[in-house]
């Protein structure tokens, strides 16, 4: 979504600073999330600090959202700073391994948009580099590390095209951590699959499964879409 900003019902997103903008993908996300009432949030790779503010919107929870490309922190410093939830966000300039090495706390839900480009070229920018692929941060890393702070009641939600979503839920159950819900993203009813949703447990005792479109073939936003997303875009 370009421009330096992108206003919201709530809050306003400046992006001027950073490489990866606004996109659906955050949106869906942080819009879809199973979230607790209270409790501790953990947001992995803050960029604008979107996902933060949507997490705060939407709960009472205490969110700790984590950057490791300086621009994107300053960015997300910024925009958290300046939303009516700043008190409860707090953003830390740090990679996620470091992270995980230093943090005694257990969180209640764990969400990350993350990097997912494997093998594809990689980009000349370096700050979009480190936001789209996985070299400064590997599935088995930020599996490794979500097991060791996710509550053991607690979720841990995330968003990959479908190959990526595979190998993830694969690396995941390896880890004792078990798919409860998957959330299919088609563009339109004719196109492939674009995204898949996902979300972990420690448990086993439920799983569902469900799809959503977010375009009529005349490009008009489903209901659906609309339904998901209402508290969070001016036009629903």
């Amino acid at each position: 979504m370009p421009g330096d900003s992108f206003v919201f019902k709530q809050f306003i997103v400046k992006q001027n600073k950073c490489a990866m903008k606004v996109g659906t993908d955050a949106v869906l996300l942080g819009a879809w999330a199973e979230l607790p009432s209270a409790g501790y949030a953990l947001d992995v790779g803050a960029g604008t600090g979107i996902i933060a503010m949507m997490v705060a919107q939407r709960s009472n929870t205490s969110i700790d959202t984590i950057e490791i490309e300086r621009d994107a922190y300053t960015q997300a410093v910024e925009n958290c700073n300046n939303c009516k939830w700043e008190d409860r966000i707090n953003v830390v300039h740090t990679s996620f391994q470091d992270y995980v090495k230093g943090c005694a706390r257990k969180y209640d839900v764990i969400i990350t948009n993350p990097p997912y480009f494997n093998n594809s070229l990689q980009p000349a920018s370096e700050p979009r580099t480190t936001a789209r692929h996985t070299c400064t941060l590997s599935f088995e890393e930020l599996i490794d590390g979500i097991s060791l702070l996710l509550h053991k009641h607690g979720s841990f939600a995330t968003i990959l095209p479908l190959k990526e979503s595979e190998m993830l839920i694969d690396i995941a159950k390896e880890r004792g951590l078990n798919l409860s819900r998957l959330m299919r993203i088609k563009t339109t009813a004719s196109k492939p699959e674009k995204r898949v949703m996902m979300e972990f447990t420690f448990g086993r005792d439920q799983f569902s499964e469900s799809t959503i479109i977010i375009e009529n073939e005349d490009h008009s936003y489903t209901p659906e879409y609309k339904e998901l997303t209402r508290e969070f875009y001016l036009g629903f």
